[in-house]
């Protein structure tokens, strides 16, 4: 089916993209994974082109286009089986944090140098033992004159080896629950502030994962995002977009990996024929095609509304739900129909289906996302 929420500037800005990414990241890709992570010039030559400002407005160093550029960049790596480098993480979901509820001080300290691909982000919010119950974290800040003195740890943080900058969620008053939380945005090179392991993961493995550690880091007080105790609203303000950048992803990937396999199917050979001629076969990717054009318009409408403004918490939870299960059920499909070159790392369908698998869990687990869905019933 033709798309109808992309105009002409929109395709151009897509075929720049594509170009790129084509050009630049996936002779180099192998390689990145081997590393475990990207290198830093990526990130600049993606700021040159534009690709990491599209959720930043002009006055900071970016072009301020909306959520529907935004899309294609997400689209254009998930299109292309790239799971990294993760500017979703650093331009979709950090960036409009600090663009929406910064201060015009951190807006100016921060917004050029993320646009250009100078400063890497990352967000810290998940901890070793409470997970992602933010309400129950152990990583604190206590007042100390104009500083914050920030102790604990976070773990499965994604850009955490290379990050120049983390968006850390803490306890400023461990006696309150939500109201204790706060964000501060803790620059890496300040003192009591190291990297742990890079964490080896099944997929997204050219994407580096870290643990985090903060002992006695001094934060000034002007770094804390929005005032303190207003942690908790910004993240869930936030939300919306996060669930939408892994419903958009998830979306697209299901959509490759049944045009790869319908390729794939047709030709290989098989018992005198092709894999493609078998019924089963025809049968499995004919309700694939058909699962995945149905979830494209509810998908696309998700990103109008949230590029307006008027995307929904249970919205956002219900189109990252049915797409991120949407697409792990298909990728299980196409690589049984790959058969054993469907395990094998070198074919593009076994990177998917083990980058995918992630999605059902990050930004809120599936479970979550029903939990969510339910109180709104």
């Amino acid at each position: 089916m033709e798309r109808e929420i992309f105009g002409r500037d929109h395709d151009e800005f897509r075929a720049l993209v594509r170009g790129f990414l084509e050009r630049e990241v996936l002779p180099e890709y192998s390689s990145w994974e081997q590393a475990g992570e990207t290198p830093r010039s990526i990130w600049e030559r993606a700021g040159d082109m534009g690709l990491l400002g599209t959720a930043i407005p002009e006055e900071y160093g970016g072009s301020g286009m909306g959520f529907l550029y935004d899309a294609i960049v997400i689209e254009e790596l998930g299109g292309a089986g790239l799971a990294a480098p993760a500017w979703d993480m650093h331009a979709h979901i950090v960036a409009p944090f600090i663009v929406e509820f910064g201060t015009e001080e951190q807006k100016q300290r921060w917004l050029p140098d993320m646009a250009a691909g100078r400063v890497i982000s990352s967000i810290g919010l998940t901890e070793p033992d409470s997970g992602s119950d933010l309400q129950s974290m152990r990583t604190t800040a206590v007042l100390d004159g104009d500083h914050y003195v920030v102790n604990g740890a976070k773990t499965f943080i994604t850009n955490g080896i290379i990050s120049d900058m983390v968006l850390l969620a803490v306890k400023t008053d461990p006696s309150e629950r939500a109201r204790g939380v706060s964000l501060m945005i803790v620059d890496t090179t300040l003192a009591g502030f190291r990297r742990g392991r890079a964490l080896k993961k099944v997929g997204n493995k050219a994407q580096d994962t870290a643990e985090l550690f903060f002992d006695d880091v001094r934060v000034p007080v002007d770094c804390v995002l929005g005032g303190p105790g207003m942690g908790w609203s910004i993240l869930m303000h936030g939300l919306a977009r996060e669930r939408m950048v892994c419903a958009v992803r998830s979306q697209v990937i299901a959509e490759v990996a049944i045009k790869q396999t319908v390729e794939y199917t047709k030709m290989r050979s098989s018992f005198g024929g092709t894999v493609f001629d078998f019924q089963n076969t025809q049968f499995k990717l004919a309700e694939a095609a058909t699962s995945a054009t149905v979830h494209r318009v509810f998908v696309d409408r998700c990103i109008t509304m949230l590029d307006e403004g008027q995307l929904t918490p249970v919205a956002a939870a219900m189109a990252k739900l049915s797409t991120s299960e949407l697409a792990d059920q298909i990728l299980d499909d196409c690589v049984q129909l790959h058969g054993g070159y469907g395990y094998m790392w070198e074919y593009p369908i076994a990177r998917a289906w083990a980058d995918a698998r992630v999605h059902r869990i990050y930004a809120g687990t599936s479970e979550v996302m029903k939990y969510i869905i339910a109180r709104s019933l």
